[in-house]
């Protein structure tokens, strides 16, 4: 068995989901062959030098799951996207590059965090470049923790504010993008978070059946994608 799950936000403010997810690990997870986490994991990320104590407590957990046999998969979302080496050997995990290709049921399926994909977002997509710059990373690296943090709360005020008032067609991702990026890795299946949009859309790149599978975000409720000998099913759970 194999869990994929994203966009989690955890944070202090949310004992809540923090709660879930532990015991996620406890049950589920530590069932699996593997977990993967695909971005957003964190509500914010300033360095692996920032770390608070309840982000210490969360990469034990994820270590000890590592520790008890399940491989443990961790890619960057646009929260949380200086998450690094430092946090990675402390939680004993994997930093996924995104996207990534894995081997999923026998198949090759794409993973991704999904805000690549939302390109009608002109505004978005211009920050994301700039963020992902390897100088850019390297110089917010650079800037003291407090500087971090304050560009941090700016960035995630502005961008709870934007969303409010773009069009719904607009934060999601562009049909056209999907086919593309698709069709240039040759896979059928991708997967990806983002949106909290969940659903399996069923489409047809080059006469051929495909699949994107979106996960679902925790808020009201969790949501992990399970991969068995039944296939690939989601479905939502209670946070208490």
């Amino acid at each position: 068995m194999i869990l994929l799950i994203s966009d989690l936000h955890l944070e202090e403010k949310r004992p809540d989901i923090t709660r879930a997810f532990l015991r996620v690990l406890e049950t589920r997870a530590a069932r699996a062959e593997a977990l993967y986490i695909l971005g957003d994991f964190f509500e914010v990320w300033v360095g692996d030098d920032g770390m608070s104590p309840f982000q210490h407590e969360i990469a034990r957990a994820l270590n000890a799951l590592s520790q008890g046999g399940t491989r443990v998969y961790l890619m960057h979302g646009n929260r949380d996207f200086m998450i690094g080496k430092a946090f990675c050997r402390e939680a004993g995990c994997t930093l996924l590059a995104d996207p990534h290709i894995a081997q999923i049921g026998g198949e090759r399926v794409l993973l991704t965090h999904g805000d690549s994909l939302c390109t009608r977002d002109e505004g978005y997509m211009r920050l994301r470049r700039w963020l992902r710059n390897p100088i850019s990373l390297f110089i917010l690296h650079n800037l003291s923790l407090a500087k971090r943090q304050k560009l941090a709360q700016k960035l995630r005020s502005s961008s709870k504010e934007e969303t409010r008032m773009k069009a719904s067609d607009i934060v999601d991702v562009t049909p056209d993008e999907v086919i593309k990026v698709m069709q240039r890795h040759k896979v059928r299946t991708l997967i990806h978070g983002h949106t909290h949009r969940p659903a399996t859309h069923s489409m047809q790149i080059d006469g051929r059946a495909a699949t994107r599978i979106v996960l679902g975000d925790w808020d009201r409720q969790g949501w992990a994608l399970q991969v068995d000998e039944a296939g690939l099913h989601q479905a939502p759970f209670d946070l208490t």
